[in-house]
């Protein structure tokens, strides 16, 4: 039994918590029974056993301590964004050398060809499997398998890889992505990576607990990650580009539906801090959530006093979770109508609360948590949490109190946490980027198709509930080739697809500007101001818009706008 298997942080009958303390270590020794895990000087991850959870939880210590919960981004390219016109000039004949890509997602095949050296070497310096654990944890992390290089070369070299290094990807999301990003060029199946001469660091990510799917009714079966360990997974990238010396390109290809949508949350807010060191680039795609109907805008008639929401329910839908989130300084309540007509009077908002509605003639239990002040935004929310709930139409009047007329949102749970026959009859497609995309810092990124030069048609739209411009770029990603599980290749479309293409540019630009010297100080900041400078745009759009952002990727055109700069 490994070291790492008895820790808190990975067994099932503890539940971890997100704590910001801020350098205070007093906040963490208030908790009892408790296993600290420090992430950095702000965060932790405070494990305590499920049986001291309580229905008040996030009445006790508010909903951001909760991780959120993400799951990936369902899933020619290289015209379409100049990378075959810049390689024309040999100065620019950028692959990606000497840098790093940083993959977070459900693993990777190492033993794909595509992701090795002509001599059968492996291109990937590291991997850390969150999912297994033995004595070979990472630094200062307590859980986990690290592999090297070294380990990996000899799985390579063995009759059964799987037994010197068990570390597979039984998803192929995240060997999508890496291989979209900086896989091995295969021109007989028409599969060209971006980054070809570029290195990965890969994080495999664990499961989330048992705990907290049930909380937010995760189905069964979805993939599903925790907010600490996307943290943890991130820490490890960084601590490995400081290790290895070398600029990282990272791709994060997950996201969440939960939280506010404005870029406050604390990964959010931890992946704008990490964004600004040198050598560094993270790119997250922007969602699929476009034109899925699982998300409401809401208006409040002055008149009468309330705006309705109607939520159709899918048949054999076993739970989900439901969030409104309103703006300061109003206050909203809210009034529920089942499917066979039971009404429950207004709830008035006062404090704090946990309540539970049970209904006469429905099986249907809801946990409505108030937070009139939730920690992260300052902004009002309303968590409701559906048990069984009955099919049909659900009416929601939303009441607001105040001398401002703010409006407010309402959000469903993103593509696999949910029915696609659960949604809003009268639903909105704008602020459906997911989170961390709404994150101020890092470079978020939809997806076009690069036959007509049209938006995909699902891609989730900005801008974010605050109005801060998001997605930043479009990238190619409807039917982009990209590896299978079984060594071969089939076609992706969504904005996984796209950020890996990003990722994968973003390589070549660390290369040209921190490898070779041309721009030491090169960060993620200054690779979104160089794309959206070269984006391409159309004469006939208004620039930067929620569609869009401000335009399609184009890295020819980066460096054509540097050269007309020096020339001036």
């Amino acid at each position: 039994m490994g070291a790492g298997t008895n820790r808190a942080i990975v067994r099932e009958d503890y539940a971890d918590l997100l704590v910001e303390y801020d350098a205070d270590l007093t906040i963490l020794e208030a908790f009892r029974d408790a296993e600290i895990n420090i992430i950095n000087s702000l965060f932790a991850v405070v494990s305590i056993p499920v049986e001291r959870i309580t229905g008040n939880i996030i009445t006790e210590l508010g909903f951001e301590a909760l991780p959120t919960c993400y799951g990936i981004v369902s899933f020619d390219s290289l015209e379409a964004s100049g990378v075959q016109r810049i390689r024309n000039f040999p100065a620019f004949n950028l692959r990606g050398q000497g840098v790093l890509i940083g993959i977070m997602d459900t693993g990777i095949d190492y033993t794909n060809p595509i992701f090795r050296y002509a001599d059968g070497t492996t291109r990937i310096a590291a991997i850390w499997d969150q999912s297994v654990q033995s004595e070979e944890v990472p630094p200062g992390l307590g859980y986990g398998t690290v592999y090297t290089r070294e380990q990996i070369d000899e799985a390579l070299r063995s009759e059964n890889p799987l037994e010197i290094v068990p570390s597979m990807d039984e998803v192929g999301h995240g060997t999508m992505v890496a291989g979209i990003a900086a896989g091995n060029e295969v021109p007989e199946s028409n599969f060209y990576g971006i980054a070809t001469d570029a290195e990965f660091v890969v994080v495999k990510m664990k499961q989330a607990k048992q705990f907290i799917r049930d909380f937010f009714f995760i189905p069964e079966g979805a993939v599903c990650f925790q907010e600490t360990d996307l943290m943890f997974g991130i820490r490890f990238l960084l601590d490995m580009r400081t290790i290895l010396q070398r600029p990282m390109s990272i791709c994060l290809a997950v996201g969440s539906s939960q939280g506010g949508h404005d870029g406050r949350g604390i990964l959010s807010r931890y992946i704008s801090l990490a964004s600004t060191r040198n050598g560094l680039s993270i790119v997250i795609a922007a969602g699929n959530e476009g034109n899925e109907r699982r998300h409401f805008l809401g208006e409040v008639n002055p008149v009468i006093g309330y705006d309705t929401i109607e939520l159709n329910v899918g048949e054999n839908e076993t739970g989900f979770a439901m969030e409104i989130w309103g703006r300061i300084p109003s206050l909203y309540s809210l009034d529920i109508q089942t499917p066979s007509g039971e009404y429950i009077p207004q709830i008035v908002a006062s404090r704090d609360e946990n309540r539970i509605i049970t209904f006469i003639f429905e099986e249907t239990i809801i946990y409505i948590d108030y937070q009139i002040v939730e920690g992260q935004s300052g902004d009002q929310l309303i968590l409701l949490r559906f048990s069984t709930p009955s099919p049909g139409i659900w009416r929601f009047n939303v009441y607001e109190r105040g001398d401002i007329n703010r409006g407010f949102h309402a959000w469903l749970p993103m593509e696999g946490f949910i029915s696609d026959d659960t949604y809003f009859i009268r639903s909105n497609p704008y602020t459906t980027i997911l989170s961390p995309g709404n994150a101020e810092r890092p470079i978020t990124v939809t997806a076009y198709n690069t036959d007509d030069d049209s938006l995909f048609y699902n891609a989730s739209r900005g801008y974010t509930r605050l109005g801060r411009i998001k997605p930043d770029i479009a990238a190619p990603g409807v039917n982009i080739v990209g590896p299978d599980l079984n060594q071969g290749f089939v076609e992706y479309t969504g904005t996984s697809s796209a950020a890996a293409h990003t990722a994968g540019i973003a390589a070549l630009l660390l290369e040209w500007g921190i490898v070779r010297g041309n721009l030491p100080a090169m960060n993620t900041v200054v690779i979104e101001k160089l794309l959206i400078r070269g984006a391409r745009r159309n004469v006939d759009i208004i620039y930067p818009n929620r569609d869009w952002g401000y335009g399609i990727l184009d890295i020819y055109d980066v460096f054509s706008s540097l050269r007309t700069e020096l020339i001036v």
